[in-house]
């Protein structure tokens, strides 16, 4: 059997769980320039909305922190692994299914919604079929 991808998977944990800190923290100080701004973007729903996401992407990106964390020291990091992994394709999936549903294809916004749902879908079954020998 293949083994873990684990640095692999530990450069998409970072790249992802520290993009969400960002994301938000540049959203909060309003840093986001208006030309790459989502479509309505001053719209009171559309801004409810975005910040909706904010407790599920703080959840994913603690959950992925913690999961790194464990993964230096601890063989049964992979659970908190998916854990994030399976929230993070679910916050990409209703990303981009909202997109969808409203017909507005922007690539700035659908890319990074892609990316949070295909990278989980590499890693997840790997790690629900790896057992570690011993």
């Amino acid at each position: 059997m293949e083994p873990l991808p684990l640095n692999a998977a530990q450069t998409f944990f970072w790249i992802t769980d520290l993009g969400f800190i960002a994301y938000w923290l540049a959203t909060s100080l309003y840093l986001v320039p208006l030309e790459w701004a989502f479509k309505d973007y001053a719209d009171p729903t559309l801004v409810a909305w975005n910040w909706s996401f904010f407790p599920l992407d703080l959840l994913i990106s603690a959950n992925g922190l913690y999961a790194l964390w464990r993964s230096s020291h601890d063989p049964d990091w992979r659970g908190w692994a998916l854990v994030s992994l399976s929230l993070t394709l679910a916050a990409g999936l209703n990303g981009n299914s909202f997109w969808a549903i409203r017909g507005d294809f922007a690539l700035a916004w659908w890319i990074p919604n892609l990316y949070l749902l295909l990278y989980p879908l590499y890693f997840i079954p790997k790690w629900l079929t790896f057992a570690p020998r011993g």
